[in-house]
């Protein structure tokens, strides 16, 4: 796949029956290479955010992946991908399910240093590698570490009842707006417990919680791409600087100013 340009690539996998080998992968991080409209894949796909932030959407939520995270994309998923402008994309695709590992759902993975690294030297690997050498073993050891990798609480649930779903929307276009679950109420014709209720039964999280990760979710590419912290907890809805940090830090356990430097040391790196 050397030489080959991100659209060739693109061009290539959408032609294929079948992928040559069970484990596939891409020579180069492909800069911001995505199909933004709704698909789905006859094999998973692994998607590693090497810089950036990458965005997931599918019917059950909002999978967002920062730097050094990655989205497991089942096949047959439909997904649509969004990410920032400076994103680059490192994709394997898997032409099985990984043994002991469920695959049903998206989720968003921790990318180790090890993950990395064994992501970087698979990059490499020629495309028809032999399944019973080196090059195989690796692809086992890959593998092995993608199913090992933790889980992050890095998705937005989404409802499928027909009362939440246009405030979901709404909450979600205009994050910095203040309406409370008792306003939504009376512009739903529904009491503020029963619509509480049916949240936390379609979201698994409290319409508080909810918003929250809304706003902290959605303030990632922002600080990826530059912006002020000041500017992104204002955008976000924040009142206080040192608010939005603190619900930053407990999401993240990072700070806001942490997460700007780290990711400008990945681009400077590059």
């Amino acid at each position: 796949m050397s030489g080959q340009t991100p659209g060739a690539i693109a061009r290539r996998l959408d032609e294929l029956k079948q992928l040559p080998r069970p484990l596939y992968g891409h020579v180069e991080a492909l800069p911001n290479l995505v199909l933004g409209y709704r698909h789905r894949h006859p094999w998973g796909q692994f998607a590693y955010a090497e810089q950036g932030v990458l965005e997931v959407r599918s019917a059950a939520g909002r999978f967002v992946a920062p730097p050094q995270r990655a989205v497991w994309i089942p096949a047959g998923v439909m997904h649509r991908v969004v990410c920032s402008a400076q994103t680059r994309i490192r994709s394997l695709y898997v032409a099985h399910q990984i043994p002991g590992w469920a695959t049903d759902r998206c989720r968003v993975l921790a990318v180790s240093p090890l993950l990395r690294e064994l992501i970087r030297a698979f990059s490499q690997v020629p495309e028809a590698y032999d399944e019973t050498g080196a090059d195989g073993r690796l692809a086992a050891v890959l593998f092995d570490q993608i199913a090992a990798a933790p889980e992050m609480a890095l998705m937005l649930p989404l409802p499928t009842d027909s009362r939440l779903r246009p405030l979901c929307a709404r909450v979600q276009a205009h994050p910095e707006r203040r309406a409370t679950l008792a306003d939504w109420s009376v512009r739903l014709g529904v009491s503020e417990k029963t619509l509480s209720r049916i949240f936390l039964r379609e979201t698994g999280l409290s319409f508080r919680v909810w918003r929250q990760r809304v706003r902290l979710l959605g303030a990632l590419p922002a600080l990826a791409s530059g912006e002020r912290v000041t500017d992104v907890a204002l955008a976000c809805g924040y009142d206080s600087l040192s608010a939005f940090i603190a619900a930053f830090r407990q999401q993240f356990d990072v700070t806001p100013g942490a997460f700007v430097l780290a990711n400008r040391d990945l681009v400077e790196d590059d």
